[in-house]
């Protein structure tokens, strides 16, 4: 199932409007950052935990 929203961030006193997209499929749990994300974005990467439930 694919799922896109939006979202908002700050460019020093500029915003800008981003597009977030999901793939939720069956198979095993992934995770991956597409872009240029800043350092603390990749380093987010740890914090996100996969819920099978």
């Amino acid at each position: 199932m694919f799922a896109k929203t939006y979202g908002a961030v700050t460019l020093g006193i500029d915003g800008r409007i981003i597009d977030v997209e999901v793939d939720v499929s069956p198979g095993l749990p992934g995770f991956e950052l597409v872009g240029l994300p800043d350092t603390s974005v990749k380093e987010s990467k740890g914090r996100v935990t996969v819920n099978l439930a």
